[in-house]
């Protein structure tokens, strides 16, 4: 009985040591290929960058005194020497002409949130909601808070049936009444004085607040028990950090986490100062770009585009495309980052226009990208795997898009093709699904998929940035840079940019490869340390009962 017990335990140890050598080994291997891919992505996204600075390196000379400037370009920083590009209005609101005015809103809002958590956390919903009553009627009047608060009741009021379509016609119904005469010209009349930022408020605090009451109304009628009272539609609309701008966070999330009383963290203090600092460096890095890169202004010109490089050209296009998504990150950045102060967890930045290969991604405002999934896309759409049931569903979304952002052509134009490239991908997706793709694809490595699924995104990668370029800039400008990139280009520059692009897919790819790996790895030792808990609290039990085997033939 001894022997048998020792010639276990050797057996054991021996296997627990080749376990763990085979173990290190695998780690080792893991390591060194992380590595290996880690330094082929730092070497890409240098070269890539590199790349699109030289690209527009052309655009850095005094390009500034030309007449087609003297509209969107002021004199900037002194120390620079250079004029400042003032073309996009958003930016220069939030960050040069009304920052003052912005960040004393905000600062008083976290000011009194801070005293009323304090005193009274389990009320503190309500200070926010008196604070920015408070602001709007300031800022705009008490006739445009009526206007706002009759809006409010009218849904509220709809809700209370508890039929879907109904909340979603009357919301749609009043949306539209912001859109077109002559309802928006006697809403507009509301308003009381005239200042700069009056149309700027008036919009976008009447259109988020018809999708923050669609939301509550839908909401509710969800709840099988009762209904929401109308205290909390209120709270939920005049929080002031999202009223004028955004972005929208949906009813359901914001009851429940307005209504903890949960208390940060110094370490969650650590990450919202920190953010706060990356936000303002981005601020300042956006300020230097528009010193020297007049990215903006230069898509008005035709006569100056005309005569760029087909790398300039192109570089611009993307770089429009990457200052719109910097320029949300930032906005909403900052408006979060206030949110985070006050226990919310709003709506994470955009994706990376640089990450973004699918249309099923593509979106600048994720609040508003989160609205529509819940409410439109996903309702109608199911699993998205049925081709009609798809259609329906992004239908019906871009038709709320083109309602929310405004009819007109261009609109319409950039509905029209990112609504047809979402269909598209479904199809290939079905038609790669069938005989004989699927039998090929099977018989292929993973390696040859992937890349092959990566020369498609390629294609689809640069289809996102001239749909959207549309929406950014002008048709004149989209039409110039896919007519340089395809047509006149050819081949030669549309071969080295595509070969660019189909690289910087497989390291985002890759990327998310490892990110998933990771995941994975993180779920394995969960479970194992989960089993671990109970192998060693019936170790003991073992060992004893060894010992006492044992102790009889000793």
């Amino acid at each position: 009985m001894c022997f048998t017990v020792t010639v276990t335990k050797v057996s054991f140890l021996r296997c627990k040591t080749l376990h763990h050598v085979t173990e290190n080994v695998n780690v080792s291997q893991k390591s060194w290929q992380s590595n290996i891919i880690r330094l082929f992505d730092l070497l890409y996204n240098k070269f890539f960058s590199s790349f699109l600075l030289l690209s527009l390196s052309s655009l850095v000379p005094a390009n500034a005194n030309r007449k087609s400037f003297k509209t969107s370009v002021k004199p900037g920083w002194h120390y620079f020497g250079r004029k400042m590009e003032t073309a996009d209005f958003e930016w220069m609101m939030w960050f040069s002409t009304f920052r003052e005015h912005i960040l004393f809103a905000l600062s008083g809002h976290v000011l009194f949130a801070k005293i009323g958590s304090m005193l009274a956390p389990q009320y503190r919903s309500l200070v926010y909601m008196v604070y920015g009553l408070l602001a709007v009627w300031t800022s705009m009047g008490w006739t445009y808070v009526t206007l706002i608060l009759s809006h409010c009741i009218l849904l509220y009021s709809i809700s209370l049936v508890k039929i879907r379509w109904l909340c979603f016609a009357t919301g749609l119904c009043t949306l539209a009444t912001f859109k077109c005469d002559p309802f928006v010209s006697w809403q507009a009349g509301f308003v009381e004085g005239d200042f700069e930022l009056r149309h700027v408020l008036f919009y976008g605090g009447c259109g988020f607040t018809i999708m923050r009451c669609m939301s509550f109304a839908l909401e509710n009628c969800e709840r099988k028990d009762g209904n929401y009272h109308i205290l909390e539609l209120l709270k939920y609309n005049f929080y002031l950090p999202f009223f004028y701008f955004g972005p929208i966070m949906t009813f359901d999330k914001f009851y429940v986490q307005v209504s903890s009383t949960k208390v940060l963290k110094e370490r969650e203090m650590w990450n919202i100062s920190l953010q706060g600092l990356i936000h303002l460096g981005a601020v300042i890095g956006v300020d230097i770009l528009f010193h020297f890169m007049y990215i903006l202004t230069i898509p008005n010109d035709m006569k100056l585009l005309r005569h760029l490089s087909d790398w300039a050209l192109v570089s611009l296009a993307y770089f429009n495309l990457v200052y719109d998504w910097v320029k949300a990150a930032v906005m909403f950045g900052v408006i979060n980052t206030v949110s985070r102060l006050d226990h919310l967890d709003p709506p994470k930045p955009p994706k990376c226009i640089t990450m973004l290969y699918v249309f099923a991604e593509t979106h600048f405002d994720r609040g508003i990208n989160d609205w529509l999934c819940k409410y439109v896309y996903d309702k109608l759409g199911g699993k998205h795997e049925n081709v009609l049931e798809e259609l329906v569903a992004t239908l019906c979304t871009f038709g709320v898009t083109i309602l929310w952002l405004g009819p007109c052509e261009v609109v319409l134009l950039w509905a029209f093709f990112n609504c047809f490239g979402l269909n598209f991908e479904l199809w290939t997706a079905k038609l790669s699904s069938m005989e004989p793709f699927a039998s090929f694809e099977m018989e292929m490595s993973e390696a040859m998929s992937r890349r092959i699924r990566a020369f498609v995104n390629t294609f689809n990668f640069w289809s996102i940035v001239l749909f959207n370029i549309l929406a950014l800039n002008s048709l004149d400008f989209a039409k110039l840079v896919a007519k340089r990139l395809l047509l006149k280009g050819f081949p030669i520059t549309t071969i080295i940019v595509m070969f660019m692009t189909y690289c910087l897919i497989q390291v985002i790819k890759e990327r998310e490869r490892s990110l998933q790996r990771a995941e994975e790895d993180l779920m394995k030792d969960a479970v194992q340390l989960h089993h671990g808990k109970f192998f060693f609290a019936a170790r003991p039990v073992l060992s004893c009962n060894i010992i006492k085997t044992e102790e009889p033939n000793i």
